[in-house]
């Protein structure tokens, strides 16, 4: 019976787990522990039934004070609903656009979670970049999927309250802000509504919150503004269980945000928010009036909530370990009250977030350590990984293993091989596990095997993100599993459930396999077990571009993901292109080792001008792989794996070019010195160290990378080395700069001022304002060709205000906005020019889009 018991709830945990609800380490994190004050705080939060959801559009744009406040201050249950990853932002710490940008700003908003306290949920919406308008920002989402996916996190969370960053109108300034408090608003009802999404009932029921406000902000108010409609709190409160202040923590959480350049000092002292009533019951004193938070909210709960608050009352901080007893009693009555195992009872998830909490706490207050970590790094499907299995308890309470199942595997489960575990003494086990390939996923109510699309073999059952596992659209991510929608990450790939008797209580426990290592400098160190196919091919270089029929190497590596893959590698071509050889055989006997395969790639009569693709595709055992490898490795986060399509875009354009050195002074980070030498030029990459007027004669252009002045504080210093090299004949190109925080106030030869101003129509149609200016037609002629086939949009940050010494070049506007002409500006400067350009190179050239490198040809063959 006790052995049935047990198995049941290893399921409720594994179910809890897998939904988010359970408060236990995050992919690659060490063990979490637990301070004593932060197990009281725990307890107390145990006691507390409410949820807050917190709405807006992108990674950063939530309010961390308040959510800090939420979490730790009000002890309610509080997520962030963010309606995008910013995929279409810009990367300060590193090359990474798009999707990997994504990965890594998603990263940074569990890294600010796990520092405020709250929880991180997301919808498909792709951020396909600035939007001006939430008409223009509805016509590349699609509306109903963004609203469907809104109305499936309220129903799951239940939310007493919403609150949403922005307000629905032009005020938020942003087409993706108005949109996500718009989609806020309809939600709010529509998740009340059993005829909305019916699909979703089979997993969960309508939710109708309590009350939807708008959280108002500095940036909104004015001095002078009449308040008094507004609902006023303080969450600047110090908190002594943490000892720090709501600000404190919302400075740190926002820290994570590196690659924005969002390191935040601290606030102290009183900090008022503000909110505007948007729906529902309005409140006059409080964010949560008229809910009840207490465990009498839940039939039957009004005991549990007595015998928490006996747990707090006995609580001695010197010797958690005492409450176990207590809390372990808990365990059963919270089970039963979450509507496990009660076909009359539906789930709530709020009481089903207060059982994981239970069996953390318990956890906690035994000083209870547990990991299982993998030999390896990765591991491909059907192939054998050896694991290690470790506990230990580090408290004076009675504690057995039970059993630890892993899959179909089970360790242990009859009296015999009981583990008892002494005061301090640990317990290892190993174990040896297939990893399937076609892995169970634990549901609600059933179990349901993962189905995977034919048409994309080389991500069947890894560790891909599951966002990006099915081709999406410009402005949706594609995903089919409606369990699925709304998380933050993947699932762990391979999980350990342990089950405990603690007390005479069955108490299960659920860690993901993490691989653990060792490094010389940072010292014990997680990261994710990744799951990976059998071989995966990366192509070298981001865009090959032909502006002559001369062949060009492509190398092509390729990866094993386990020991003695062959077969055969290729490149698919479009018609007319030709490449040798045509096929190679491979075989690579070890685990992880590299082979670099060198193709020539050369266009012939019937290749067509412009932009095509190539593809490389490895054939094993009958089986196509077209899919990389890529890590994403930074210090404040996990690290993360991609397997991005193993293509690369091919260009073949007329293009001329002048002159041959280029210098090249990074900023934030991008591709465009691999561009500038796929069109024949020599690059030096330069560290402020190498600005010397000496130095500099050399070049025939010199080019400063997005956000130069943004990034490198010794410009402020260097700037008139710069400008001397330009008096003596130089070639200076800046590349956009960020209007706010520039390391100087002028950062050209006369007077500029930067601003916020773009075109965000990647296919503005250009009126050119001087049409014999040699920026258009030495030595590439410019026409509006070459601004067909932009991504994302045409340009950012254009100068609003400039000195007549500068000249116009071009003209570009979004439908119903005045033209804006600063999108290039050249200026003579002694015997040479300098040229500012707002114009998304960064973007087009990795894209491979013909008419960007005819422009920046053109720029950096100026003079010459």
């Amino acid at each position: 019976m006790r052995t049935r018991l047990l198995h049941v709830a290893l399921l409720a945990a594994l179910f809890i787990t897998n939904s988010s609800l359970l408060v236990g380490e995050a992919a690659a994190q060490a063990p979490k522990t637990w301070s004593s004050s932060e197990i009281l705080l725990g307890l107390k939060k145990l006691n507390v039934l409410g949820s807050a959801l917190y709405v807006a559009a992108h990674p950063d744009d939530e309010n961390t004070r308040l959510i800090a406040y939420l979490a730790n201050g009000r002890l309610v249950e509080t997520g962030y609903l963010s309606c995008t990853r910013g995929d279409g932002g810009q990367n300060l710490i590193g090359p990474e656009l798009r999707e990997g940008l994504g990965v890594i700003r998603t990263q940074e908003l569990l890294a600010a979670r796990r520092i405020d306290g709250g929880r991180q949920f997301f919808t498909r919406a792709n951020d396909f970049g600035f939007s001006k308008t939430p008409e223009e920002t509805f016509t590349i989402w699609d509306k109903e999927q963004v609203l469907s996916d809104m109305v499936w996190v309220i129903r799951q969370r239940r939310p007493d309250v919403m609150i949403t960053r922005f307000p629905p109108d032009g005020r938020a300034g942003h087409g993706h802000h108005t949109a996500s408090a718009m989609l806020a608003i309809e939600a709010f009802s529509a998740a009340a509504d059993p005829k909305r999404f019916p699909e979703q009932l089979q997993y969960v029921q309508p939710w109708q919150a309590k009350r939807l406000l708008w959280n108002t902000g500095s940036f909104f108010v004015k001095a002078g503004d009449d308040m008094s409609g507004y609902l006023k709190l303080d969450a600047g409160g110090f908190n002594p269980l943490l000892g720090q202040s709501y600000g404190e923590i919302a400075a740190r959480s926002r820290s994570q945000h590196r690659s924005q350049g969002f390191g935040s000092s601290a606030q102290r002292g009183e900090a008022l928010e503000y909110f505007q009533p948007l729906k529902g019951d309005k409140a006059t004193t409080d964010l949560f009036e008229g809910v009840d938070m207490t465990w009498n909210r839940v039939p039957g709960g009004a005991a549990v909530g007595k015998m928490i608050d006996e747990v707090i009352r006995k609580y001695d901080p010197a010797n958690p370990s005492a409450s176990v007893a207590a809390l372990a009693d808990l365990h059963q009555p919270i089970y039963k009250l979450a509507g496990f195992g009660e076909k009359k009872r539906s789930y709530d998830p709020l009481v089903g977030a207060k059982l994981g909490a239970v069996d953390e706490l318990i956890r906690a207050c035994l000083g209870l350590h547990i990991e299982a970590t993998a030999a390896e790094p990765s591991v491909v499907p059907g192939q054998p990984l050896l694991l290690t299995i470790g506990a230990l308890n580090r408290s004076v309470v009675p504690v057995q293993l039970l059993n630890v199942q892993l899959g179909e595997y089970m360790h242990g489960g009859n009296d015999s091989t009981v583990k008892k575990m002494l005061t301090n003494e640990g317990i290892s086990i190993r174990m040896r596990y297939t990893v399937p390939m076609a892995e169970a996923e634990p549901l609600l109510h059933k179990v349901q095997v993962k189905k995977f699309s034919a048409a994309m073999p080389s991500v069947l059952n890894t560790s891909q993100p599951y966002w990006l596992v099915q081709p999406g659209t410009t402005g949706m991510y594609q995903v089919s599993e409606q369990q699925q929608r709304g998380k933050p990450e993947n699932e762990s790939m391979v999980t350990v459930q342990m089950a405990f008797m603690i007390n005479g209580k069955g108490i299960p426990l659920t860690v993901p396999v993490q691989y653990k290592s060792t490094d010389p400098v940072e010292g014990e160190k997680y990261r994710p077990l990744t799951v990976v196919p059998p071989v995966m091919v990366n192509v070298g270089g981001h865009a090959y571009v032909f502006a002559d029929n001369q062949p060009k190497t492509v190398p092509v590596t390729l990866r094993a993901g386990k020991a003695g893959v062959k077969g055969t590698l290729a490149l698919s071509l479009p018609k007319g292109w030709t490449a040798e050889p045509a096929s190679i055989s491979f075989e690579l006997a070890a685990k992880d080792a590299e082979q670099t395969v060198q193709f020539r790639v050369q266009p012939g009569a019937g290749a067509a001008e412009g932009k095509s693709e190539l593809r490389a595709v490895a054939t094993v055992d009958g089986q196509a792989y077209a899919r990389g490898y890529q890590t994403i490795a930074y210090t404040h986060i996990p690290t993360q794996t991609l397997f991005p399509e193993a293509v690369a875009p091919l260009v073949k354009l007329d293009l001329k070019r002048k002159g041959q050195e280029i210098g090249y002074l990074m900023g934030a980070g991008d591709e465009v010195p691999d561009a500038l030498r796929q069109i024949g030029y020599t690059v030096t990459l330069l560290k402020p160290e190498d600005l010397t007027e000496p130095n500099l004669r050399r070049f025939d252009a010199v080019v400063l990378g997005v956000r130069a002045y943004n990034t490198l504080d010794r410009l402020k210093t260097l700037q008139p080395t710069l400008l001397k090299y330009v008096e003596n004949g130089g070639n200076l190109v800046v590349q956009y700069v960020v209007s706010r925080g520039t390391v100087l106030p002028q950062i050209g030869p006369y007077p500029l001022t930067l601003s916020t101003d773009r075109v965000t129509v990647e296919n503005a149609p250009v009126t050119f304002l001087n049409p014999t200016q040699p920026l258009l037609n030495t030595p590439n002629k410019i026409t509006s060709k070459d601004f067909e086939g932009w991504v994302q949009e045409q340009g950012l940050y254009y100068p609003s205000q400039w000195d007549p010494k500068y000249q116009t070049v071009l003209s570009s506007n979004d439908p119903g906005e005045p033209a804006k002409q600063s999108a290039i500006l050249v200026a003579d400067y002694g015997k040479g020019h300098y040229i500012y350009t707002g114009l998304s190179l960064f973007r087009e050239l990795p894209a491979g889009v013909p008419g960007a490198y005819r422009i920046l040809t053109n720029m950096v063959s100026l003079g010459r």
